[in-house]
């Protein structure tokens, strides 16, 4: 945290240095990212060890996890936080189920596949999960091919799912060989905070995990303002309506058309309406009606 936004974040040669939660921003691309430095959990912290529920609880407010490994420690650590994790309710680098769950008063279950399923679900064992959450009356089409702990994770319907990035520190005490092996996981970035080695790399990872999208504005008769970008958290394109909505609730109102340049635009500048869909680093500038 000390050294991505520069608040003083107390560190040591022993664990659990960080007593309660010290927020900071980042500020990276024009954007600031608010970066929160949370209490090291135990085992047995979604039960409420070691004030376990109330870290976790805040970790499912964030639009990313970073967990922090010490390169030179085994990695049961990773293990353990996982499992805390998933029995807190958030399912990291997972997406929501492709499954449809209608609950009706009458009628039975009505169980439906669209795809093959090969791990496990089927239509008895939809009934018997069903039963158990006194569900008696639905409709359940299934779109992807899914587990029976996903099934019920639908059901549930409180299920968090959060990106995760796993930062492994001090690797300036690790050799090449060993970086080789850790290079093999998936969603790492290795650091040295000591030495701000791969820093970069770091923050370029958090931009591109959390979707966030630079939209610039521009005042009619002016230069665009590239200073202060307007930040959107998108899957996939957000619309110039989100961009607006982002700006001001009563901006829609209002709304007549926009001129946008960038990559999204046909021609330089192109007359658009409320579903023309962004880009990153779009330039807008938002007409409203007359009177």
């Amino acid at each position: 945290l000390t050294t991505l936004t520069g608040t003083r974040s107390e560190a040591a040669a022993y664990e659990f240095t960080t007593l309660t939660c010290i927020p900071g921003t980042m500020k990276y691309k024009g954007a600031r990212i608010q970066v929160l430095d949370l209490p090291g959990i135990i085992e047995g912290a979604a039960d409420g060890k070691g004030r376990g529920r109330q870290v976790i609880s805040t970790a499912r407010t964030c639009n990313l996890i970073l967990i922090v490994l010490d390169s030179g420690k085994p990695l049961t650590h990773k293990k353990i936080i996982e499992a805390e994790l998933f029995s807190f309710g958030i399912r990291i680098n997972q997406t929501p189920p492709n499954v449809k769950l209608t609950k009706k008063d009458n009628g039975g279950i009505d169980y439906q596949e669209m795809v093959p399923q090969t791990q496990g679900m089927n239509a008895d064992v939809c009934r018997l999960v069903c039963k158990e959450f006194k569900i008696s009356c639905a409709q359940v089409i299934l779109r992807e091919d899914i587990t029976v702990d996903q099934f019920i994770d639908v059901i549930e319907g409180n299920r968090s799912y959060i990106p995760v990035l796993y930062v492994f520190n001090k690797i300036d005490s690790l050799t090449i060989e060993e970086l080789d092996i850790l290079d093999q996981m998936p969603n790492y970035v290795p650091i040295s905070s000591q030495h701000k080695w791969n820093m970069d790399e770091l923050m370029e990872e958090v931009w591109n995990k959390t979707n966030m999208m630079r939209i610039y504005t521009k005042p009619k008769g002016q230069v665009p303002d590239y200073d202060e970008p307007v930040i959107l958290h998108s899957e996939g394109s957000p619309t110039v309506e989100e961009f607006c909505n982002r700006i001001h609730r009563g901006l829609m109102d209002q709304f007549s058309h926009a001129w946008v340049w960038g990559r999204s635009a046909k021609h330089q500048p192109q007359r658009c309406g409320k579903d023309h869909l962004l880009e990153d680093e779009d330039v807008v500038q938002i007409v409203k009606k007359a009177g």
